[in-house]
């Protein structure tokens, strides 16, 4: 197997909670990396997958985004052109151009549900596996490969489907696909996938979701990075079929359900932490996970410090 291309999906328009939030403006939030650069939380997401050893990738935008992505690349590239000479906008210009050059667009034309969105990538994809990111997940990884990395080789080195899986509090997991399953002996926090719930409630987890050697109250919820072979289109091309007879959003988890019946499908639980940019703080929480990560760590806890000591003085007068 060899994991060639990326899937980001984009094309959803945030949540009922912050309505003030596009897809394409919270992709376009800017950001300070690891290494210290500000980019754009797409670039971030597409540098995973490039640091990774992916070749091309295609974002899935709902109709019309593509010009405003293109919009927005076009005049980041010209603010850095005239930034200055620095080493850090020179690198940033180096990056932004990169990504550009290996990027390809699908398009969702009605917000049809997560799995239509996947399913749009298909003749970007065509035959092969591939990585499939989601626009609203950063991540910061525990080792030297990134986490898509650690997916990538698992996949590459069982020939199989591979999803990234975190053990989850119990209060978190209706904002996650949760799975269950048996664990691969001889494979290290990896597990072989029985069972999938979208979003389930803690007595739904209870009953169906319990993975022997999790802490109590924890269960094993999608991390946001998945590698998928081409069964999966072949799966959504039925589900697109009977959605256009019976009128319901197409999901991705029920497809995911039948991929793991009809072949190898493993979860394996990354050296890494995921952070939900589109939940309250979660931009801000994973703007410090990835300063504490890099170059700026120290400036980082100064200034945290310094905050806190403020904050603090008030409360005290």
């Amino acid at each position: 197997m060899q994991v060639r291309k990326a899937v980001i999906t984009a094309a959803g328009r945030g949540s009922a909670d912050f309505p003030a939030w596009t897809s394409a403006h919270q992709a376009m939030l800017p950001m300070v990396d690891r290494d210290g650069l500000v980019k754009p939380v797409v670039q971030i997401i597409a540098e995973e997958a490039l640091d990774s050893g992916i070749e091309e990738i295609c974002l899935v935008t709902a109709p019309g985004d593509e010009a405003v992505y293109r919009s927005h690349f076009q005049t980041l590239a010209r603010r850095l052109a005239t930034g200055g000479e620095g080493k850090a906008t020179q690198e940033q210009q180096r990056r932004l151009a990169d990504f550009e050059r290996r990027l390809s667009f699908a398009v969702q034309d009605k917000p049809e549900g997560y799995g239509h969105a996947v399913w749009c990538a298909r003749e970007f994809v065509g035959g092969e596996p591939f990585l499939l990111l989601v626009s609203d997940h950063l991540y910061v990884s525990g080792e030297a490969r990134r986490c898509a990395r650690q997916v990538i080789d698992l996949a590459v080195a069982q020939d199989c489907a591979v999803a990234a899986v975190q053990a989850t509090r119990e209060h978190l997991i209706h904002q996650y696909g949760t799975v269950a399953g048996k664990r691969v002996s001889g494979l290290s926090n990896t597990f072989q996938i029985e069972h999938i719930l979208e979003k389930p409630t803690p007595t739904a987890a209870e009953q169906l979701l319990h993975v022997p050697g999790l802490r109590v109250g924890h269960y094993l919820c999608f991390f946001g990075i998945h590698v998928l072979t081409p069964t999966i289109f072949s799966i959504l091309d039925e589900h697109v079929e009977r959605s256009r007879r019976q009128g319901e959003e197409i999901q991705l988890t029920p497809a995911l359900q039948e991929l793991a019946r009809s072949e190898k499908y493993l979860a394996v639980q990354t050296n890494g932490r995921r952070y939900n940019i589109g939940v309250k703080f979660g931009s801000l929480e994973a703007q410090i996970a990835l300063a504490m990560a890099g170059r700026d760590r120290d400036e980082l806890l100064i200034r945290l410090m310094e905050l806190l000591l403020q904050a603090g003085v008030r409360n005290d007068e």
